[in-house]
């Protein structure tokens, strides 16, 4: 039976290895759009960038509702489910520091300038999402 996941294990949960995250933001028909992304924690902020022409950066200047879902497809199965709102900088060094990092985390120390360079450029947005709730279960298949 699924137990629910404390504040410190949902934060560990996502923060784990290169687990990404799976992004929905909402078109302008209403729909919903969903993509993976990298991301970080930042206390209670999930942190990623994207390309201001793409379409969930379009999404997320007209609507800045956001819910990413993390999970572990593994037995017993785990998930979390973060909601919010996002705010977007065009900070240049603000986005190439936080791209650094995230390139960090998910290609590692040794490729994280790079993709810092990569990702921290003008038309890129530095994407913070406060999270207003969190579903976050574990041992789902238990």
């Amino acid at each position: 039976m699924a137990q629910k996941m404390t504040d410190e294990e949902w934060r560990e949960f996502v923060s784990y290895g290169t687990r990404t995250g799976k992004l929905s933001t909402v078109r302008a028909d209403g729909s919903p759009h969903v993509t993976p992304v990298w991301f970080l924690l930042d206390g209670d902020e999930v942190v990623f960038n994207t390309g201001k022409d793409s379409v969930k950066g379009r999404n997320l200047a007209r609507d800045g509702r956001v819910a990413l879902c993390v999970d572990d497809d593994r037995p017993p199965y785990e998930f979390v489910v973060l909601r919010g709102r996002a705010r977007l900088s065009e900070d240049l060094e603000e986005l190439r520091h936080w791209a650094t990092r995230i390139g960090a985390r998910y290609m590692g120390e040794e490729r994280a300038e790079e993709f810092g360079a990569r990702n921290g450029v003008p038309g890129e947005l530095l994407v913070r999402v406060t999270i207003d709730k969190v579903l976050a279960e574990k041992g789902v298949a238990d």
